[in-house]
């Protein structure tokens, strides 16, 4: 039997959690169709098969594995049909007692030793008098959970096999609860678990806050000449004028290309420099309940190559992908640089934290009419106010003043953003 392992999903993904099984264990499955759905540091992402026949599941709903660790089997389209050379099922051909080896008969007469079954297996098909009493995996971890004798049950799998709706149908065990609800002197609390995505974002927020020596930066930015040209290319008649973010977007970009220190990372004691420009855009995703939103960062590949036009319609794309859940793997990974906006929000400046292994990540504030002194005179002028955080270790004060400066200058004469 072919064996499916945890994929991994994304760049930074180490385990993920099984969410659902999109094919019922027991059940054919063809190559391409959609296997599983699995929660991952980034999103939730459904994974299609890479091999064809009848599906045995190893890790059930709700288990969390790393990343290369067995999921799940997929074997012969019958796989309870007597092979024509030995007699025996396939089934039976692949259990054997712990350490005992299997012999497989060539064309020609001759064997050769293949590998002795797994624990897994010898663990799902348990023994009974002289008949093996066949039930998945998730079956029968159900079954030992809820003090299921799995000898009293009727399989409704192939051959008789025992599969999950089985045990599921005959357990008596309520469905879990919600979230728990504690009262205190606090009144009412309620107890919500954290999803994978949450968990994993916890823990590398609090990974980064604690191993990254960072300082800050910040700037003030004559946003004038961008409110500008953001009108003039509304009278043109484009709704989908490029916003404010895909101008700073596009000015990082420019920006990295001439600091590599700022487009590189820092990782295992070395320094990592990157030759492709990779902006990642963060993203507010749909609500996860009362735990709130969970943050998303796409990536704008090759920014600094593509048109200010380009960046507003993928980063437009990328935005509606998040939200609606279609985001996939490959649009979540490979970022060099993260640009993080709460200016739409009203908050005029605030620090974001890392993403590691990067070097940076700018924090855009509002943008707004505030007094500035222009020529000896007081005006009312639209800025913005951002915030540079910078990894000691790879981005040093001078170089990473000079390249904000660097962004502020493209900013306050945005022609150079339309090229």
């Amino acid at each position: 039997m072919a064996e499916i392992v945890m994929p991994r999903l994304s760049d930074t993904m180490e385990e993920g959690t099984i969410l659902s099984w999109l094919v019922p264990d027991g059940e054919t499955v063809k190559r391409g169709q959609e296997l599983v759905e699995i929660e991952t540091d980034k999103a939730n992402m459904t994974y299609e098969s890479d091999q064809e026949g009848v599906l045995e599941t190893i890790a059930g709903e709700g288990d969390t594995l790393p990343v290369g660790a067995p999921i799940a089997r997929v074997g012969a389209d019958n796989p309870d049909v007597s092979d024509s050379t030995t007699g025996k099922t396939d089934n039976e051909a692949a259990w054997r007692p712990a350490g005992e080896h299997a012999v497989d008969e060539t064309p020609d007469g001759d064997v050769s030793p293949i590998a002795p079954a797994s624990p897994k297996v010898l663990e799902a098909e348990e023994t009974r008098g002289e008949r093996r009493l066949k039930a998945s995996p998730v079956a029968r971890r159900i079954a030992k959970g809820n003090d299921i004798d799995l000898s009293t049950l009727s399989g409704s799998g192939p051959g008789g096999r025992i599969v999950k709706a089985d045990v599921e149908g005959a357990s008596s065990t309520p469905p879990s609860a919600g979230p728990a609800d504690v009262t205190t002197a606090k009144g009412e609390t309620t107890i919500v678990e954290l999803t994978r995505t949450q968990q994993t974002i916890a823990r590398r927020m609090a990974e980064a806050k604690a191993t990254i020596p960072e300082f800050t930066l910040q700037m003030e930015i004559d946003m004038e000449a961008c409110v500008a040209l953001r009108s003039e290319l509304k009278g043109l008649g484009q709704d989908d004028a490029p916003t404010y973010n895909d101008m700073v977007v596009k000015a990082c970009a420019l920006a990295l290309r001439e600091s590599p220190p700022a487009n590189g990372g820092y990782r295992d004691g070395r320094l990592q420099l990157h030759s492709r420009v990779n902006v990642g855009v963060a993203v507010a995703g749909a609500s996860d309940g009362p735990a709130g939103a969970t943050l998303v960062v796409p990536t704008v590949f090759d920014a600094d190559q593509k048109s200010l036009g380009e960046i507003a319609r993928e980063t437009r794309a990328l935005a509606a992908k998040v939200r609606d859940g279609s985001i996939t793997p490959p649009e979540l990974g490979g970022g060099t640089f993260t640009v993080s906006n709460l200016g739409m929000f009203g908050v005029s400046a605030f620090t974001a934290i890392i993403n590691p292994p990067q070097a940076a990540i700018l924090s855009v504030g509002s943008l707004g009419p505030h007094a500035v002194v222009r020529d000896g005179a007081v005006q009312a002028r639209n800025t913005m106010t951002v915030t540079l955080a910078c990894d000691h270790r790879i981005l040093y004060g001078a170089d990473a003043a000079k390249f904000l400066a660097r962004i502020r200058e493209l900013l306050e004469a945005p022609a150079a953003l339309t090229l």
